[in-house]
């Protein structure tokens, strides 16, 4: 693939994202959740940490 193909590539991909930011969001929350759940809490922090740094790479929905 050439890189403008890439960058093409790319974009669609960030547009789909920013599209369903809303539920990409839900889905971290939910994932975080069921780790904590299955840690019985002990990593709560770490993996509170995680779901809010993977929430603020989610493009705004435009």
């Amino acid at each position: 693939m050439s890189v403008g193909s890439w960058k093409n590539l790319f974009g669609k991909g960030k547009d789909a994202v920013s599209q369903n930011a809303d539920k990409i969001q839900s889905a971290i929350d939910k994932a975080a959740i069921a780790a904590d759940s299955k840690t019985n809490r002990k990593y709560s922090g770490q993996i509170r940490k995680v779901a809010d740094a993977a929430k603020k790479a989610i493009p705004p929905k435009k």
